[in-house]
């Protein structure tokens, strides 16, 4: 016999959610106190251009009119942290341009430079979770995380 389990009545991914968003700013906290990145530690960070409080310029929505990753490594600047977001300074094909970015509106968060990802399930108009097209700002890329040992990734599906 298998049972179904009943529906939550507590909104559990939506905390673990919250939760893990939080460590993103907390680690951004951080590198704005110190203005730089300690040693070799780099971020792709991954959002969904089109989320409720985003603010980029309109030619990379255009470029990216859904999701899209940028990299923090050497050449940021102005990193300012909130307990809604982030923005920061970026440059894209030598042009520099300022992003805001919520923290609701991050899809993954990875430091390729000791092998530590979150992933945040989003989800599509039509259900399913998308991909990010690489926004290609300025700094080199970096190698992927090849064995995953450290990815947390939170995929939650309520039943209605």
């Amino acid at each position: 016999m298998t049972e179904t389990p009943p529906d939550s009545l507590i909104p559990y991914d939506e905390i673990v959610q919250e939760a893990l968003r939080a460590v993103v700013g907390r680690v951004l906290s951080e590198v704005s106190d110190a203005e730089d990145l300690p040693g070799q530690h780099h971020f792709y960070i991954t959002f969904k251009t089109q989320a409720p409080g985003v603010d980029v310029p309109n030619h990379l929505i255009e470029r990216f009119p859904d999701e899209m990753t940028i990299v923090l490594q050497k050449r940021f600047w102005d990193l300012t942290v909130t307990e809604e977001g982030f923005s920061v300074g970026l440059s894209f094909n030598e042009m520099p341009q300022t992003l805001i970015i919520p923290f609701a509106a991050i899809t993954g968060f990875v430091d390729p430079a000791v092998n530590f990802a979150l992933q945040f399930q989003a989800l599509s108009e039509g259900g399913g979770p998308e991909t990010a097209d690489h926004a290609e700002n300025d700094p080199p890329e970096a190698e992927p995380i090849e064995d995953g040992s450290n990815v947390v990734a939170v995929d939650f599906k309520r039943k209605k």
